[in-house]
């Protein structure tokens, strides 16, 4: 933001109005999506726009892997729509989203047989010219040529919810009791103590509803976006935002009790126990707080790159990985680095995303690089890492703590391994019938029921005692980025864009 001035644009040139929109994923690993505020001010732009020719600018493709494609294309089909410019692919490529010409560029870099080069684009008011130009060399033939019309677009054909959501008539004894859209994406889960549930937002808002019906109580503003799952204890609520604060309000006003400042952003989630507060930050460090004064207990310095994700606490320490191929156990008490687990040679597969789950004298994560590992707790030894099955950073672990759950990548089938072997074993596997699965947000157990977010918006309900999905229920395009109990058969559930549902069900 301090460098472009912000994520979104538009502008008018030699007749076009050109609008560009962010398309994420922000934060989390799912496909991509246009923020629900870049919606508003794509509404906004092209209210501006009128009548003028308009090129939209987008990393993603106007199909499939842009999660929510279909309000984005059912925008522009209204207005005087030219062409969609986007990358993604890295390869020069004339696309048809329904009508709306698409082009992708090419990278800029040397690949393979493929010299370093780029695109020039030449725009005048009959047609527009793709041709590629490597550096110090001339200007090709045009490899593409859009046009410049009026175009005309076929009704688009409108289906109660879209066939996707056909899960949910077959599925009758879940219903949502109550929903509402934020005003901004949510890219971390909610959490609840008795009458309050509190999530934050992109917007940088800390949020507090009724989980009995959605009403708002309060909500906070920070000075940067939020990407943190808060944490609840007593009646205090603690978050971070990338303003570079850790804050503390009350929990049933919303009231600012304190804050601490810090040298970077802070898109990592807290962890609250016996008064203390431990979150890990983006410049290397990780810190305990003391909950009732805001003030520094300790902090240790050696964490190689960001750190992301809500530590675990066991066995007296703190562990947690960051985006620098390693794996941390602290001890709880000083800070002091227990030890540390370094097997990742690429940063894109470190266990930063994975909230990690123990039990039995193990740690267990997920990682990009597919893998399940299971760690000896006392001393970071590897006890067994299986990359038999393909899963993501999405983990969960059994109420009575026996079972350890987690989602295969390719299939999107939930498994359930046991906790007390020596070997990764599995106990039982169920096909849900999701699909191809990279959801990072965690699994969760409540009242006999194993609860599994996807990216495609859809929360699976998988019976503990005979593995069968017992209901699914689709509620959004989006990422499902947090699933809390909230009653007997209750959960509150949040999504990526901005969607928050209370689910219900019946006893089957």
């Amino acid at each position: 933001m301090r460098i472009f001035g912000g994520e979104s644009f538009s502008f008018i040139h030699h007749g076009f109005f050109f609008i560009g929109t962010a398309s994420g994923p922000n934060m989390r690993m799912a496909p991509g999506l246009v923020p629900r505020e870049h919606l508003a001010f794509l509404d906004s732009a092209l209210t501006a726009a009128g009548d003028l020719p308009i090129i939209f600018v987008n990393h993603y493709p106007l199909n499939e892997e842009l999660a929510n494609y279909a309000a984005v294309t059912g925008r522009l089909k209204k207005c005087n729509i030219q062409l969609s410019l986007l990358g993604h692919g890295h390869a020069n490529k004339l696309l048809d989203f329904a009508g709306i010409p698409g082009v992708m560029g090419r990278a800029n870099l040397r690949r393979d047989d493929n010299p370093a080069g780029y695109t020039v684009v030449t725009v005048d008011s009959l047609r527009i010219d793709f041709a590629e130009r490597t550096p110090g060399g001339e200007t090709g033939e045009p490899w593409a040529s859009v046009p410049v019309m009026r175009r005309q677009f076929e009704p688009e054909a409108v289906q109660d919810g879209g066939a996707a959501y056909t899960v949910n008539q077959r599925c009758r004894n879940a219903q949502v009791s109550w929903r509402f859209i934020d005003n901004s994406d949510i890219g971390s889960g909610i959490v609840r103590a008795g009458d309050r549930a509190v999530y934050a937002n992109a917007r940088g808002e800390i949020v507090c509803i009724d989980p009995t019906n959605g009403r708002e109580r309060w909500r906070f503003a920070t000075g940067g976006k939020c990407w943190a799952t808060p944490a609840i204890s007593g009646r205090n609520v603690v978050c971070a935002s990338t303003d570079s604060a850790v804050y503390c309000l009350d929990l049933s006003s919303g009231r600012e009790k304190w804050r601490m400042r810090t040298g970077k952003s802070i898109v990592a989630s807290p962890l609250v126990r016996a008064g203390r507060i431990y979150i890990g930050s983006s410049e290397g460090i990780f810190r305990c707080i003391d909950l009732a004064k805001g003030c520094l207990i300790w902090q240790y310095d050696g964490v190689d790159n960001f750190v992301e994700t809500r530590p675990l606490w066991y066995e007296e320490r703190i562990c947690f990985g960051s985006w620098g191929n390693t794996f941390y156990a602290l001890d709880a008490a000083s800070g002091r680095l227990v030890w540390q687990r370094q097997k990742y040679t690429n940063r894109m597969l470190s266990p930063a995303a994975v909230q990690p789950v123990a039990a039995h004298g193990k740690i267990f994560i997920v990682a990009p690089d597919r893998h399940m590992t299971a760690l000896d707790a006392a001393t970071g030894a590897e006890i067994w890492d299986s990359g038999e099955f393909s899963c993501r950073e999405s983990i969960g672990i059994s109420a009575d703590g026996e079972f350890v759950y987690i989602k295969t990548m390719k299939e999107g089938d939930l498994c359930a391994f046991s906790s007390r072997a020596r070997a990764q074993l599995l106990a039982w596997r169920t096909v849900t019938g999701a699909g191809y699965e990279i959801a990072p947000t965690p699994i969760v157990e409540h009242n006999g029921m194993v609860l599994m977010p996807t990216t495609a918006g859809t929360v699976y309900a998988i019976d503990r005692k005979s593995g069968e999905v017992a209901w699914a229920h689709k509620l959004s395009e989006a990422l499902i980025t947090g699933i809390c109990p909230a009653g007997k058969r209750r959960i509150v559930v949040t999504a990526l864009d901005g969607t928050v549902a209370a689910i219900v069900w019946q006893k089957r």
